[in-house]
């Protein structure tokens, strides 16, 4: 592949980052990760600023409102968004939502849902995993029964973030208990306001609440509010436009970090054991460099077989397999380095604000969500290198 982007995306870049200069606070890499007392604010105006120059749906096709960007300067932008920490997308409903609307929806719905989400108007959360249905989905029991013009819905979603701040959620039931797992399951376009609805707080291991537990109760939802058919739901959530999906996220955010890591080191006195001084931690800062570079490597892979009209298959698991286990890397490599003083959280003797051990504890959780390293070493062993299925 060629690593050199072309004279437009070079241009699409600069652009970027200058509008997230004249956009961004000035002091925003210090509140880098974490939802300030501002976040709010910056997100809203972040929000109006992208969907004023038409990047909230730069890669949605053109007759949806979208720019019809190519993969190269899609993941240009998300990588620039997500080395700044830039606030103001929904990703649910941009990246996930609003594909299967555009290819599953009727009309109604889409004239009803794309333009709300196309302005930032809306926050979708998703209601897939369960208590006993993580890695294999489609063992989820939360039921939808019919009953005239609406179905039911009893149940409880887990691990679902945002949902104590979104408007609607898109959810798999189960409508036919008799079916086979895959074969029984339809997709929902759910009004969070509805009746019913309980969203309780899952605090993580850093005293955040990054996801809730939401149950349903007797929740009526209108039949017409089903995306794609009856029983077919399974199918609907995989569908994925063709759009850049190279996880570039994860490689952009870590570069920042460790910059910002780097350069509180300056501030050391020689005789402390994390100082730029001493070799050990010139050459672990190196080590973590250079993985993090590997992992933006193969996040352009993906994007270079996407331009080229493949399919990044077993590709597309090797950057999440990578990139959510180089997060805890880099995590315990900080640790290592700051030594016992990095165990301390907040305080004016916190060595770079507490920020090591919080990222340390919230990395955790990125080997699991979104498809374990287990499922993703198991796609590259059978798609990949042709091994059999384990009977």
């Amino acid at each position: 592949m060629d690593f050199r982007l072309s004279p437009e995306d070079e241009a699409f870049r600069r652009e970027v980052r200058q509008f997230l200069e004249e956009n961004l606070p000035p002091d925003w890499s210090a509140t880098f990760g974490d939802e300030s007392s501002d976040y709010d604010a910056v997100d809203a105006r972040m929000r109006k600023a992208l969907v004023k120059k038409g990047w909230m749906t730069l890669a949605w096709p053109k007759e949806y409102g979208g720019m019809g960007a190519s993969h190269m300067k899609q993941m240009v932008f998300n990588e620039e968004l997500a080395y700044s920490g830039a606030p103001g997308r929904d990703r649910q409903g941009l990246g996930l939502v609003g594909p299967c609307l555009i290819v599953h929806g009727t009309e109604e719905q889409k004239r009803e849902h794309l333009p709300k989400i196309a302005r930032g108007e809306v926050l979708w959360c998703q209601g897939f995993s369960e208590p006993g249905a993580g890695s294999d989905l489609a063992s989820l029991q939360t039921k939808a029964v019919r009953d005239g013009d609406d179905y039911i819905i009893n149940g409880s979603k887990i691990w679902t973030s945002y949902a104590h701040r979104a408007d609607w959620m898109h959810i798999l039931t189960r409508t036919d208990p008799s079916s086979p797992k895959h074969k029984g399951i339809s997709y929902f376009l759910l009004d969070m306001k509805t009746p019913g609805i309980e969203v309780r707080p899952l605090l993580n291991m850093t005293g955040r609440r990054g996801f809730n537990q939401v149950f349903f109760t007797n929740v009526r939802v209108p039949a017409h509010n089903i995306l794609g058919q009856e029983n077919r739901g399974w199918y609907v959530a995989t569908t994925t436009l063709d759009f850049e999906r190279s996880g570039i996220n994860f490689s952009a955010q870590l570069r920042r970090m460790l910059e910002d890591f780097t350069a509180s080191l300056k501030s050391l006195p020689p005789s402390s054991p994390s100082s730029l001084t001493h070799s050990r931690v010139r050459l672990r800062l190196a080590e973590l460099s250079i993985a993090i570079l590997v992992g933006r490597n193969l996040s352009y892979r993906v994007v270079s077989m996407q331009s080229k009209g493949r399919i990044p298959n077993m590709e597309a698991s090797m950057s999440k397999l990578y990139s959510t286990e180089l997060t805890q890397y880099v995590s315990r490599g900080l640790m290592d380095i700051l030594g016992l003083s990095g165990q301390l959280l907040q305080g004016p003797r916190a060595p770079f604000g507490g920020r090591a051990p919080m990222q340390y504890m919230g990395n955790m959780a990125q080997t699991i969500g979104g498809g374990t390293s287990e499922v993703q070493r198991n796609v590259i062993a059978q798609r990949g290198l042709g091994l059999p299925r384990d009977s």
